[in-house]
């Protein structure tokens, strides 16, 4: 399969999976909209962008009844208020995060907990509340800030790799952590920053990890 076009505002980027591009500059922001059973949205982008995604939901045409957070970022935190006030769906946020925001959450999950078709994989590291949300039933992880488009860092479309340093709490934490997701099968790697990945992401997530001599870095 080939990379769907990720230019554009809107792109169904798998069936009922929508990709919400809220900004190319300085970074590629965005949400993602799933139509399944319960429309839900995962993160909400930087603050100054939630006018975006609220004309982004409206040219969609489906009002999410649920809202997932993968972590507590500016960046994917801050059309939180936003969508609450026009959409009220029902709130889960990571209990690690500190949710500086004038609505609460309704749930607050952890590590291994399913939130609709999704189970949660905290991944710490850059963020001490970062977590990948992997759909195995249909093959498909959110992976946070876990992992991040390889050509947000000039290297080839379709690959994946860790969130630079400068951006992370602990970046030997975050790549440890991020083994958890080689304990999962999926296909499709949806990425907030640079490219997602729309074939093979996990073998491809292994061949990042499982670098030579790996075994004596300690």
């Amino acid at each position: 399969m080939t990379n769907p076009d990720t230019s554009d505002p809107i792109t169904e980027v798998a069936p009922d999976v929508y990709d919400l591009t809220l900004s190319d500059e300085p970074a590629r922001y965005r949400s993602f909209l799933f139509d399944w059973g319960t429309p839900t949205l995962i993160d909400t982008g930087p603050h100054d962008t939630s006018q975006k995604l609220l004309q982004r939901l409206e040219s969609v045409g489906i009002a999410p009844e649920r809202l997932l957070l993968t972590h507590t970022d500016h960046d994917h935190v801050g059309g939180y208020d936003a969508v609450l006030d026009k959409y009220s769906p029902e709130t889960y946020v990571p209990a690690q995060s500190e949710l500086q925001t004038e609505y609460g959450a309704d749930h607050r999950y952890e590590d291994e907990d399913t939130v609709g078709p999704f189970t949660a994989v905290h991944i710490p590291g850059h963020t001490q509340d970062n977590y990948a949300l992997i759909a195995d039933g249909k093959s498909i992880a959110v992976l946070g800030d876990a992992m991040i488009g390889a050509d947000w860092r000039g290297l080839p479309e379709g690959y994946l790799i860790m969130v630079e340093a400068l951006y992370s709490d602990d970046l030997i934490e975050a790549e440890r952590n991020a083994e958890r997701l080689q304990e999962y099968e999926f296909d499709i790697g949806l990425v907030f920053h640079g490219s997602s990945v729309f074939e093979g992401a996990r073998e491809k997530i292994d061949s990042f990890l499982d670098f030579p001599n790996k075994g004596t870095w300690d």
